[in-house]
C-alpha cells in the first residue's frame, strides 16, 4: 500500500521550529511553568528518580503495558551513573513501589536491591546506556499494538502531529531470535537505535529512550498510540502524509526536551490521585 504525499503545503507560513515556553503556552510571564527538577543532591536525585521511576510502571499498568514476566523500564543512576535502577522480576507493575526496584551495574551483578530481575532487561538496557552516555532512562514493553506494529517490520509515517515526534527519529531492529539473553543482542539493538529517541523491534515491541524517565516513559505511551493510529489508517485506505519539511519542523518541537518531559506530567498526576504507594 503506497502513501500519497499532499500536493500543497504550508511550509512558507511562519511557524514556530524550536520549543519553548514563549511558543507553547500563554501566561507563563504570570504563571511558573512546570520544568524538571536540577540537583545539587545526588543522594536527593536517586530517590526522587527512583520514585518516578516506580511511577511510570503504574502508568505503564493503566494503560495495559503489564502482560505477564516481559516489558522493563531503566534509569541510570545519579550516584553511580554505570549503574541503573529496574524492576524487580515477576513483580506486577500496578505493584511496584520505590523501594522494590534493583539496581545493577553494566556487568549485571546485582548491587542493591531484594529482588532478581529479567535477564532481557540487563542484555538490552546496560548496552543502550552504554552506548547512549545522553540517555538517561529506556523504556520497553510488549503492548498489543506495539506487537502487531512491529511485526509489519516497517517505520511509523508522518500522519499525524504526534508521530512526528518520531519522524526520522526511530529506527527498526529487523532481527528477531527469540528471547533476548545475550548482550551481544543488546548491542545490536542499540546499534538499530542509533541517535534515535525509539527503535521498533521486529516481531517483538517497542523501545523508547529520554534524558529523565518522565521522557522516556511518555515516549512510549506516545508511540504505542501512534502505532495504533497507524495500523487504523493503513486498515481504513491509504493514508496522507506531512510533508518533510513540516514533518521535522514539527518534530522540532514535539521531540524536544522540554515537551517530551511535560507529556509525563499529566499522566504522573493521573497515577498520583490513584495510589501514592509507589512512592514508598
Amino acid at each position: 500500500m503506497s502513501a500519497q504525499h499532499p500536493t500543497e503545503t504550508s511550509s512558507q507560513l511562519n511557524k514556530p521550529t524550536e520549543a519553548s515556553a514563549d511558543n507553547l503556552i500563554r501566561g507563563n510571564d504570570r504563571f511558573p511553568m512546570p520544568t524538571a527538577p536540577v540537583f545539587e543532591d545526588k543522594m536527593a536525585q536517586r530517590a526522587y528518580e527512583k520514585q518516578r521511576l516506580a511511577a511510570a510502571f503504574r502508568i505503564f499498568a493503566l494503560h495495559g503495558f503489564d502482560e505477564g514476566l516481559a516489558g522493563h523500564i531503566t534509569v541510570r543512576d545519579a550516584v553511580e551513573p554505570d549503574t541503573f535502577w529496574v524492576n524487580p522480576l515477576a513483580v506486577h507493575f500496578s505493584q511496584i513501589r520505590a523501594s522494590d526496584l534493583v539496581r545493577v551495574d553494566h556487568e549485571g551483578n546485582i548491587v542493591e536491591g531484594r529482588h532478581a530481575i529479567n535477564n532481557a532487561a540487563f542484555a538490552i538496557h546496560s548496552r543502550l546506556h552504554m552506548a547512549r552516555p545522553d540517555v538517561n532512562a529506556v523504556a520497553h514493553a510488549h503492548t498489543r499494538n506495539g506487537r502487531a506494529f512491529s511485526a509489519l517490520g516497517t517505520s511509523l509515517l508522518p500522519i499525524s502531529q504526534d508521530a512526528c515526534m518520531f519522524y526520522k527519529n526511530h529506527g527498526v531492529f529487523s532481527t528477531f531470535t527469540g528471547v533476548v539473553a545475550v548482550t551481544e543482542e543488546g548491542d545490536l539493538i542499540a546499534e538499530a537505535l542509533g541517535e534515535n529517541m525509539a527503535v521498533i523491534l521486529q516481531n517483538h515491541g517497542l523501545l523508547t529512550v529520554g534524558k529523565t524517565v518522565d521522557a522516556a516513559a511518555a515516549n512510549f505511551v506516545i508511540m504505542d498510540s501512534c502505532c495504533e493510529s497507524q495500523l487504523m489508517v493503513q486498515a481504513a485506505g491509504e493514508p496522507q502524509l506531512i510533508p518533510d519539511d513540516i514533518a521535522l519542523q514539527t518534530r522540532r518541537i514535539n521531540a524536544s526536551d522540554l515537551v517530551t518531559w511535560g507529556n509525563f506530567q499529566p499522566l504522573y498526576a493521573v497515577a498520583l490521585a490513584k495510589d501514592a504507594s509507589f512512592l514508598e
